[in-house]
């Protein structure tokens, strides 16, 4: 696939901003790391902790594309570790507008959508939760589970628009 091959040669994935993994050599299934947010966030901060705790460095995403990619975009996840805020949604899913169908663009790059997803986390101020069970924070983000979250999350925003709404609404 071009785009695996544009991403070997860009400049973030040589500075290790994140690294791709195939699944299975599968190229409809990429597992991301994300191991660099902005180094000013707090989101920064919890993967150093991680690191200490844990002895993980990155945010892993996981990236299902479809036959129809480029004209569909990918459904991206989060599955580890467990992470509040930074419109991270039950099971994983993420809330972001050019994940959807009505959003996205055939022209966004994988590594465009990467540096998005990243940007994305730290403007809503996503945050690790280390108190987090282990076997819970499996059975929390599950593909299905995140399938289902971002369906009827696109399901809301179909009907009353993309915005962010006022912190007191929730």
């Amino acid at each position: 696939m071009k785009e695996l091959r544009d991403i070997y040669r860009s400049d973030s994935f040589k500075n290790k901003m994140y690294q791709i993994d195939l699944v299975n050599d599968s190229l409809y299934e990429w597992n991301v790391r994300l191991m660099c947010v902005d180094p000013d966030s707090p989101l920064s901060h919890d993967l150093l902790m991680l690191k200490e705790k844990e002895g993980k460095d990155s945010i892993q995403l996981n990236m299902l594309f479809k036959d129809t990619y480029p004209f569909e975009p990918p459904f991206v996840r989060v599955v580890y570790p467990v992470i509040s805020g930074g419109y991270v949604l039950v099971g994983g899913a993420i809330c972001m507008e050019l994940l959807t169908k009505q959003g996205w663009s055939s022209a966004y790059t994988v590594e465009a959508v990467i540096m998005q997803i990243s940007a994305t986390l730290v403007k809503g101020k996503a945050r690790i939760q280390f108190a987090a069970p282990k076997v819970c924070s499996q059975g929390q983000y599950s593909l299905a589970r995140a399938q289902q979250s971002f369906k009827s999350l696109v399901q809301i925003h179909e009907k009353n628009g993309w915005f962010t709404p006022p912190k007191e609404d929730g």
